[in-house]
């Protein structure tokens, strides 16, 4: 059954599917009966200010939060989300804006950062590791060549092309995006753009957290849009414009282009 805000033509269940969540601290509703859906090998945009419940949101589907209500289902089937080992076990992943990368290490010691590769004697197998690194680099960022040199000293975009292969290497199939562009040059923000293209190839669906609506619209299949907790609502990029979608960030109006949310003004 598609849900409420779903636009995918395709009859499959979609990749994840959060149903009527809600979520209040202090008495204050931070989200507040909302619906979205993500499909394989699809991007969806979340906007709103800050405040309107995107991050929140998408906490809980990380396992940082736990909803008061609602049902968040993965590949058709009821998902238990207590915490973010949960999130995991379902193929979740997040990469934080701050990327969480060990700076002073290389590539390889990123990715198997916390779950390390050991030889038979108790030490680091750093060949493996690093064999892993340049295979998984290889399908998502072809041009990388810094395995040798601390993080430190690679590029914003070289490093999204990290904190993407750590999760993709321990078979992440939903990846959550906070800001992935943010304080990016435009070459940067085009090197993470591939990356994205190549993540959709491969099936991977994407719920893009971000400010910028021009990023969405170059990214992003589906934008949902929230304001207040609520859903304003979700629509194709191919069916709005990007003054309807600030339209739906400022004033909460669903354009006819969109599936309302409960409460939107129309």
């Amino acid at each position: 059954m598609a849900t409420q805000g779903s636009t995918s033509p395709t009859a499959s269940a979609p990749l994840v599917d959060m149903r009527d969540i809600s979520i209040a601290f202090g008495g204050i509703r931070a989200v507040d009966g909302v619906n979205v859906d993500l499909y394989p090998g699809e991007v969806v945009g979340l906007l709103g200010h800050n405040g309107a419940g995107k991050s929140t949101l998408i906490k809980i589907l990380a396992g940082a939060y736990r909803p008061d209500s609602g049902e968040i289902r993965i590949n058709g089937e009821k998902a238990e989300i207590g915490n973010p080992r949960d999130a995991k076990r379902y193929g979740i992943e997040t990469i934080y804006q701050t990327l969480a990368l060990a700076d002073n290490v290389d590539a390889a010691a990123n990715l198997f950062l916390g779950r390390e590769i050991m030889t038979p004697w108790g030490t680091l197998d750093d060949v493996a590791m690093e064999a892993a690194a340049r295979e998984v680099m290889g399908r998502l960022n072809p041009n990388f060549r810094k395995f040798k040199e601390p993080v430190r000293g690679l590029s914003g975009g070289q490093r999204q092309s990290v904190a993407i292969a750590r999760a993709i290497h321990f078979n992440a199939k939903i990846l959550i995006m906070d800001e992935p562009t943010a304080a990016l040059g435009p070459q940067e923000t085009a090197q993470v753009a591939e990356l994205i293209k190549q993540l959709k190839a491969e099936g991977i669906g994407i719920f893009l957290i971000s400010h910028d609506i021009h990023d969405v619209f170059d990214l992003a299949d589906r934008v949902s849009v929230m304001k207040n907790g609520k859903l304003v609502g979700t629509a194709r990029t191919t069916d709005v414009t990007k003054d309807e979608v600030l339209g739906m960030i400022i004033m909460g109006k669903s354009p006819p282009g969109a599936i309302a949310g409960p409460g939107a003004v129309h």
